[in-house]
């Protein structure tokens, strides 16, 4: 596996006392990608960003950066910068003082360090504010100071501990389109640590989705996304619904009482898989649809009845049951508002578009 001049994570162990916390870890980051390492707390994310970063050796494997190899350099040596999840600013420092720290240990130069400065201020959209002290930010410009500290030294590899997790949704948000915009205009090779599904899926080029100190499945957000390679990745990247059902002859679904001929791309997943008997059918709440259930059931629906439909803005929440299994759909509120009234307890046909066999 090569990951060109960027990153290149081989067969990495690490245990604490008699715990595994990381086990055979592959990963190859190629130069000026943006990578995310996801899963739950626990999972051996942030021990892995600590191996690369130089804080806590591995047990066995190998990291390369840039074509060397870096597994026992000390962390100074590494030319990578690191923005924590609790930002790590110096509160008697000035903002342009914390992010020209790192140069003025490197030996830069006054002139440089203070064009470097102002040149990073401007990447991060914080002219004029580097006289302010840490305590005189709000955390969405602490985070960019943490930033802009990582990126003035022009590191080989940006490495983010949960960067956003301490802000506010309206900021997280704000700052993680911030960040995808700074990553692209810097071209640094990026990993980020996150649990937040929405966050990867955003940001990253590819997903390494970590359970238990073990790698479940690693590729780019939509193929993750749409195709899981199991039930662990399908339940935790993103909401999921599991519907247990019979596949007989002929292709048809059957749920309970019911049988269905599925239609479009569900009709493909199963022809392709060429399975009969017991499947379970992992299906993304906007991979269905859902209509008042009155007149003769559709060929291709399943009947069920209304649990509630949960206004959310843009998209409503519908929860029905089928045949005594609860399934949430996602629909446009302009849908479900034309179609109404949604009343607990009435009739609907479900229509499933396309799902995964697991």
């Amino acid at each position: 596996m090569s990951a060109d001049n960027g990153l290149l994570i081989a067969g990495i162990h690490k245990s604490f006392g008699a715990v595994p916390v990381l086990r055979d870890v592959t990963l190859a980051v190629p130069s000026g990608e943006f990578h995310t390492l996801l899963g739950p707390s626990g999972s051996g994310k942030t021990t892995l960003l600590r191996i690369v970063a130089g804080f806590t050796p591995a047990d066995a494997g190998q990291v390369t950066l840039a074509g060397a190899d870096i597994t026992d350099t000390l962390p100074e040596h590494r030319n990578i910068g690191v923005v924590f999840q609790n930002y790590a600013l110096f509160p008697h420092m000035t903002v342009s003082e914390n992010i020209a720290f790192g140069l003025r240990m490197r030996g830069i130069a006054r002139p440089e360090r203070a064009e470097r400065v102002e040149a990073v201020l401007r990447l991060v959209r914080m002219t004029g504010l580097g006289h302010r002290r840490p305590a005189n930010l709000s955390g969405g410009q602490q985070q960019r100071v943490a930033l802009a500290r990582a990126l003035v030294i022009k590191p080989q590899l940006l490495l983010l501990d949960e960067p956003l997790s301490a802000l506010d949704r309206k900021v997280r948000q704000e700052v993680r389109e911030e960040l995808k915009r700074i990553q692209a205009e810097t071209g640094v090779t990026t990993v980020m640590v996150t649990h937040d599904q929405e966050e990867a899926l955003f940001l990253a080029d590819r997903v390494l989705v970590l359970e238990a100190g073990a790698v479940r499945q690693a590729g780019a957000p939509a193929e993750i996304y749409r195709n899981p390679a199991d039930a662990f990745v399908a339940g935790f990247l993103g909401a999921i619904n599991r519907l247990d059902a019979v596949v007989e002859e002929g292709g048809r679904i059957r749920v309970g009482k019911q049988t269905m001929t599925p239609a479009g791309e569900l009709a493909s997943v199963l022809a392709g898989a060429g399975r009969l008997g017991p499947v379970a059918l992992a299906v993304r709440p906007e991979q269905m649809t859902v209509t008042p259930g009155y007149g003769q059931r559709p060929a291709d629906a399943l009947g069920g009845w209304l649990i509630a439909a949960e206004f959310g803005g843009p998209v409503v929440t519908v929860r029905v049951e089928v045949e005594g299994q609860a399934l949430a759909i996602l629909c446009l509120s302009p849908d479900i508002l034309a179609s109404g009234p949604w009343t607990p307890g009435m009739p609907v046909w479900v229509r499933i578009r396309e799902a995964r066999l697991l």
